[in-house]
């Protein structure tokens, strides 16, 4: 029995003086449980950006142009009967991009970030709507002619500038910044409608002299017309070097007029919080 008491005090003893000479390992002050360093968003900022998406157009409510057709119609033109002019143009979708700027202010609470922002962005949204008709008269006019009239109706919608006010939120995570957020977006644009009429002429048997193709236009248009809607999306800011950070973001805008449009970008940007 005094032989185990004795080898278990010498043991311990010898334990003990290995773990007095152990270095002072981080892992044994807790060092995993230690947060990452949170970066400090509050305050201004500004930035630029570049955006590359499409717009999609839906042009079911735009008005009918049979008003500007029968205006350009003759009356032996109109002898052939009615000209209609569709009164669905319908949907269509184009790519485009542009660039702009961006500038806001944070206010940061430990790691919850609630801010507001305006962004704007000029590129070439939008497009155009085209329907054509072509009729012939089977039997000479009151004139002494075969017609075949041709008919173009169009509607197009050109957006020039967009400009989005939002309230941003965020969770900071190290040097990360993802964000979501929601507004309202304005933007300048120009809404045409355009009609065209061209006859070609062919004798009749009577043979009358031949006569050159007729051409008339007429246009109804709302030039750097505003329109308003709203926006939402995300992003994430990666802070790079003190105040200097970039941003990826993905933003979705909807246009609500005669023209509704609606617009999907990606972006790309680089900004300086103050």
């Amino acid at each position: 029995m005094r032989r185990f008491l004795l080898a278990a005090v010498m043991f311990g003893a010898v334990c003990g003086a290995q773990a007095a000479d152990m270095p002072d390992l981080p892992i044994l002050r807790g060092a995993f449980t230690d947060g990452l360093t949170t970066v400090n968003w509050q305050g201004y900022y500004i930035g630029g950006q570049w955006g590359y998406g499409s717009s999609d157009e839906d042009f079911r409510r735009v008005p009918s142009t049979a008003p500007l057709l029968q205006g350009l119609l003759t009356d032996v033109e109109r002898e052939m009967g009615a000209f209609g002019s569709p009164t669905d143009f319908g949907k269509l979708s184009r790519r485009s991009s542009g660039g702009g700027a961006f500038a806001g202010y944070n206010s940061q609470w430990d790691d919850v970030v609630i801010g507001l922002e305006a962004s704007y962005l000029h590129g070439g949204f939008g497009g155009s709507s085209t329907t054509t008709a072509t009729r012939s008269s089977p039997l000479p006019l009151s004139d002494g002619y075969f017609h075949q009239v041709t008919t173009t109706s169009q509607a197009e919608i050109s957006i020039t500038d967009m400009a989005t006010f939002r309230a941003r939120a965020g969770y900071a995570y190290g040097s990360f910044l993802p964000y979501m957020f929601g507004g309202f977006a304005l933007g300048n644009a120009d809404i045409a409608r355009t009609a065209t009429v061209l006859d070609v002429t062919t004798p009749g048997p009577l043979n009358p002299p031949a006569q050159p193709p007729t051409f008339g236009s007429a246009a109804v248009a709302q030039h750097n017309h505003l329109i308003y809607g709203y926006s939402a999306g995300l992003g994430v800011d990666m802070m790079l070097y003190r105040g200097l950070f970039a941003r990826a973001e993905w933003e979705y805008v909807r246009f609500t007029s005669s023209v509704d449009t609606s617009i999907n970008t990606v972006r790309l940007g680089l900004g300086y919080k103050f």
